[in-house]
């Protein structure tokens, strides 16, 4: 497992945990399914490699029989739903879900679940009370960004942010905390908010369109995806690169590498990392196994620093993302961890 992990789940995961007791049931006769709403971008791409990845070992180790990964074609709470009662009858015993919205599947999910399925939703979580949740406090990592900017830029100025799929509650949640950190660091104003839905091309269209209309812009605060499209875009308008908070993306560490080289630019990058679809994964299997699992994980996220960038680019394939790929044991002491 690679080691950009910050947080307090950070020592147990690199200690790992005892293997499962062997009271728990055998699961080599049970199916777990993906549903993924949305692989438009390059941390979509690199979750679903991680998931599968993860899937095929399991059966090929015989721990499950089948692990089955599924997109749909328009990121619609509608058609996830559909997905969702598919799977149903498809006969599966349990979803690791990446919902499309926190509320609008909840029927699905609750469907799903009296019809004895088990649910555990990761980064795009629901609210269904029977489906587990695994998430980082994605506010806290939006006020985080907020707080660097201060610690950089102490006299504060404009910011533009970049927002990622709208109605997402992992967008909602960043923006949320990126407002509380401009409330308590009033020194800064957000004069301008565009939607880059995560993906660099979208990013920088969106910020093309906005950059005319705006003054000076000291920061532009992002939730991933988005951090090199905006570069981009500042230097084909001719204007400063300002301090670009990015999110762990290939060519996104690559600019700010040859930035670094160039004239020392500094900065941070920070993400959920993709592979938390492995430890959703895991966390699916040990329920089907009988383990008492708390409906709320919490992980950390990954964040790149100065120090660590030309460590975190050598690792991180071109046009992919800074991952780190859960194991059992890393799953056993998450949850061993919140009991």
């Amino acid at each position: 497992m690679k080691t950009f992990l910050t947080g307090a789940a950070t020592l147990a995961l690199l200690a790992g945990a005892a293997h499962a007791e062997s009271h728990l049931a055998d699961t080599s006769d049970k199916r777990i399914a993906l549903s993924n709403n949305y692989a438009g971008n390059s941390w979509r791409q690199a979750m679903l490699q991680t998931f599968e990845e993860t899937a095929e070992a399991a059966v090929a180790d015989g721990v499950v029989a089948a692990a089955d990964a599924f997109t749909t074609s328009e990121n619609q709470a509608t058609e996830q739903a559909a997905q969702i009662q598919n799977m149903i009858l498809q006969g599966y015993d349990a979803i690791v879900l990446n919902a499309a919205s926190p509320t609008a599947l909840n029927g699905a999910v609750a469907e799903a679940c009296g019809a004895g399925l088990i649910v555990v939703s990761f980064d795009g979580i629901v609210t269904e009370p029977c489906a587990w949740r695994i998430a980082v406090d994605f506010a806290a990592m939006g006020k985080e960004e907020v707080d660097y900017l201060a610690g950089r830029l102490p006299d504060g100025g404009n910011l533009l942010e970049i927002r990622g799929l709208a109605g997402v509650f992992v967008d909602d949640e960043i923006s949320k905390g990126i407002h509380e950190g401009v409330a308590e660091h009033d020194q800064f104003e957000i004069v301008g908010s565009v939607h880059g839905d995560w993906a660099q091309d979208v990013a920088q269209k969106a910020v093309a369109g906005i950059l005319p209309s705006l003054p000076e812009i000291v920061g532009v605060v992002t939730q991933g995806g988005d951090g090199y499209g905006a570069a981009q875009a500042f230097e084909a308008a001719g204007r400063d690169t300002p301090l670009i908070v990015l999110g762990n993306r290939q060519d996104e560490l690559k600019w700010w590498a040859e930035q670094r080289d160039a004239n020392g630019y500094e900065t941070l990058s920070l993400s959920i990392a993709p592979g938390v679809a492995s430890l959703a994964f895991w966390v699916a299997q040990q329920i089907l196994a009988g383990e008492e699992v708390p409906k709320d994980l919490t992980v950390p996220f990954l964040k790149i620093t100065q120090d660590d960038l030309d460590s975190a680019l050598e690792t991180t394939p071109e046009g992919s993302v800074a991952n780190v790929s859960y194991t059992l044991e890393d799953a056993q002491a998450v949850i061993s961890e919140v009991k």
